[in-house]
């Protein structure tokens, strides 16, 4: 029996070791297939497919493993700008590519100056006498802003095309907080600031109607004129200016209508799409299916054109999404971990630095610990120079005040100077279910502030002066930056916001122009010629581990879709309505401190896909209420 007692722990010992060997190798087994890279090898002869299942954004956000299994959501597509520009770009010059397809059926939305960058890149393959084809369930206003550069735009026979322009309604809560007895006490400076008004409204003050009509006019403006040079037989003024007439002169056919005023070149499903494109780059000699074509996905097509680093380095460090203190990112600007990155590139030989902002600012404190650690690169006497993209207003132009010069797009958004901060209290709700405070007070700030019993007059003058203050300095920095008085600054300041074309008559831009204007000129003032430097973005390159990662975790069938018909659209804006109210109720109720953020300005792609994603409370919340 001792025997067979030994030599049943050793076998019980040998199970375990093979057993803890092959949960190694499976935790390897996942990890190499995490981080691999698409192979090269992947690249074939025939189109360049890019599938926009997502959003265009500056900077693709890290999927949060934990959120995404806890909420069961993939995580929306993201695709950076500079990615898809630099893609384009080589498949203009490489005669593997044959043509290049767009797929947007699925296809959330971009910023305009996004839009506009990778619209001239498709100009570049045209110019290379490259066909360019987009195929959609439906055609919107980003997505008409892509089309337009193509040779052959396409949609389903079940679909088309509408083109609603910027704009459209903002919720205001001013009623229903007074019906709920809270007070959301305003503390603020600018006349034009309107970020709190639906807090305190009902409706939209004169002054923010005027700012938004001059905004929203000048966005629609640049892109119209984008469209229209683009695709000058598309009948944008009869679409956009009797959409009824226009609709129900095709009794109500979407698909026919678009093809009729210009918008489309063909009407097909998706495999009569795919056969035009075998026609162009030959058929898929592994792929039998109908419809199917010889291409090259966008991932395996990065991995094999990497740009090239020659020379000297200039830094480009991105601050994208909402500003926020501590290391939250990439997606959202972490102050922290921004500051953090620029400090680590202190040591390194870098000859400038790019500020590529893509913000509507945020927090004040982590707004001020970007812009110190800027001003630690500025003191190693090197150009500084930002580029705007979409949007680069209020904690947006606060980080951007460092900067030697300044380059913006017409279509960007910027300004928005000034500061505000929300914080609610509930006296009025607490006596109406009998919640009094009462108490010894040896100062008047003692127990202050007090959420359930109220401010008192003291605090309130605090708070107030504290934000005026707040906004003090952020005159005397756009004042010291712009080399203007702070009374100038003043007067176009008061948290107006200002499209780039007027941003730059006024003085807070310096000169039209992208990311590459702005790395050639950093590359000019430091002494570098053409070919002697490259391009270095600060922090970690997230990858392909991003997407293999969402569809280990998630479930396909619960991701956002941007394909569909009309009422899909529809059903998408609904649930963005309701991504908006979570946001109002969560910065409402947050307290977050001083804020250099622009609310009025137009939401962003990521902000309004994500919409249909949210998961949280506060959405399901805002979603029962709308019910």
């Amino acid at each position: 029996m001792a025997f067979a007692g030994k030599v049943w722990k050793l076998l019980v010992g040998i199970k375990d070791g093979l057993s803890l060997v092959f949960l190694l190798l499976f935790f390897w087994a996942l990890f190499a297939i995490m981080t691999a890279r698409p192979s090269p090898a992947q690249v074939r002869e025939g189109a360049l497919l890019i599938q926009l299942d997502g959003v265009i954004v500056e900077e693709k956000s890290e999927v949060d493993p934990l959120a995404a299994l806890l909420t069961g959501q993939e995580p929306m597509g993201e695709y950076q700008v500079r990615d898809l520009v630099h893609a384009l770009n080589e498949a203009a010059t490489d005669d593997r590519i044959k043509a290049v397809v767009i797929d947007m059926s699925e296809f959330l939305g971009a910023g305009q100056v996004h839009l506009q960058s990778v619209g001239a890149a498709l100009d570049r393959v045209r110019a290379a006498d490259k066909p360019v084809l987009t195929y959609s369930m439906g055609y919107g206003d980003a997505h008409m802003m892509l089309a337009a550069h193509a040779s052959e735009v396409w949609v389903d026979p079940l679909g088309g095309a509408l083109i609603a322009g910027p704009g459209g309604s903002q919720l205001y809560y001013g009623e229903l907080l007074e019906n709920l007895k809270v007070n959301a006490r305003v503390y603020k400076v600018g006349s034009y600031k309107s970020a709190v008004e639906p807090f305190s409204r009902s409706d939209m003050s004169p002054e923010a109607r005027e700012n938004a009509e001059a905004l929203y006019g000048a966005l629609w403006e640049e892109w119209q004129a984008n469209v229209k040079k683009a695709r000058p037989g598309a009948d944008i003024d009869r679409v956009t200016g009797s959409p009824v007439e226009w609709i129900q002169s095709k009794d109500g056919d979407l698909a026919t209508a678009a093809l009729d005023a210009g918008l489309v070149d063909k009407l097909g499903s998706r495999i009569e799409f795919g056969e035009r494109v075998a026609e162009l780059v030959g058929e898929d000699p592994w792929d039998d299916t109908p419809g199917s074509y010889a291409y090259t996905e966008l991932d395996p097509w990065l991995s094999d054109n990497s740009p090239d680093k020659p020379g000297d380095a200039i830094g480009v460090v991105t601050i994208a999404g909402v500003i926020v203190d501590g290391d939250a990112g990439p997606g959202t600007a972490g102050g922290e971990r921004i500051a953090d990155l620029l400090d680590d590139a202190l040591d390194e030989d870098l000859k400038a630095l790019v500020v590529r902002v893509d913000s509507p600012g945020g927090s004040v404190t982590a707004s001020e610990e970007i812009r110190q650690a800027i001003l630690r690169h500025k003191a190693k006497d090197i150009p500084i120079v930002v580029s705007m993209a979409n949007v680069a207003a209020s904690g947006g132009y606060w980080v951007s005040t460092p900067a030697d010069r300044i380059f913006a797009e017409p279509e960007s958004i910027t300004g928005s100077i000034g500061i505000f901060a929300v914080v609610p209290t509930f006296e009025r709700a607490a006596a109406d279910l009998g919640v009094y405070g009462d108490g010894v007070r040896t100062t008047p700030l003692s127990g202050q502030p007090d959420l359930i019993a109220g401010f008192t007059p003291e605090i309130d003058s605090i708070l107030q002066a504290s934000i005026e203050n707040g906004y003090s300095d952020f005159l005397t920095r756009v004042a010291e930056s712009r080399k203007m008085t702070t009374e100038q600054v003043d007067t176009v300041g008061q948290g107006r916001v200002w499209d780039g074309g007027t941003a730059r008559q006024i003085g807070l831009v310096d000169q039209y122009g992208g990311i590459e204007d702005a790395l050639a000129y950093a590359a000019e003032q430091a002494g570098l010629g053409e070919g002697d430097w490259h391009a270095r973005y600060l922090g970690s390159d997230i990858g392909g581990y991003n997407t293999l990662l969402a569809t280990l975790l998630t479930n396909d069938s619960e991701a956002p879709q941007g394909g569909g018909d009309i009422f899909s659209m529809v059903a998408r804006q609904q649930n963005a309505l309701l991504g908006q109210v979570a946001n109002d109720l969560d910065m409402l109720m947050s307290v977050r401190g001083m804020q250099a953020y622009c609310l009025e300005c137009p939401a962003q792609p990521r902000a309004l896909a994500a919409g249909e994603a949210q998961g949280g409370w506060l959405f399901k919340a805002a979603k029962l209420f709308a019910e």
